[in-house]
């Protein structure tokens, strides 16, 4: 009799991690690339928080090595701690300008959230550290 290999069922937390995190990697490459080519909303933005136009490009380049590092699988959660640092440089940035608290400030934060919920949703390891999900155990379960 042949043996047939069996895949094993992939969770929906799994994927639901896989999606969250794809979505945060488009959006920070795309912010990465806009900050490279030195887009002309960007340069605006930037001075308005502040910068030079000569540290876009830098401030780019920071932001893409940090988004490569968490979309690679061995480097994933060095990436989530690059990006952390990052986007809390943004949440100080934004309040030392004095942005509206709920709708600049917080955006990195959010930002944040969606960085560290999709590994947290993926990555087994960071799981059994953060326990935020509590699962009952068999005896407690409804009959």
């Amino acid at each position: 009799m042949p043996v047939v290999a069996q895949r094993s069922p992939i969770s929906k937390s799994l994927w639901a991690g896989r999606v969250v995190s794809a979505l945060v990697v488009l959006m920070l490459l795309a912010d990465s690339f806009a900050k490279i080519m030195k887009a002309t909303s960007v340069l605006k933005a930037q001075a308005e928080l502040g910068f030079p136009d000569s540290l876009t490009v830098g401030i780019g380049y920071v932001l893409f090595v940090c988004t490569c590092i968490y979309a690679t699988p061995r480097t994933r959660i060095l990436g989530a701690i690059l990006l952390t640092g990052y986007l809390g440089g943004a949440v100080a940035v934004k309040l030392r300008i004095g942005d509206s608290f709920f709708g600049q400030v917080l955006f990195p934060v959010y930002i944040g959230v969606m960085v560290w919920g999709g590994l947290f949703l993926r990555e087994d390891r960071l799981r059994g550290l953060i326990p935020l999900l509590v699962h009952r155990p068999a005896r407690w379960t409804r009959r």
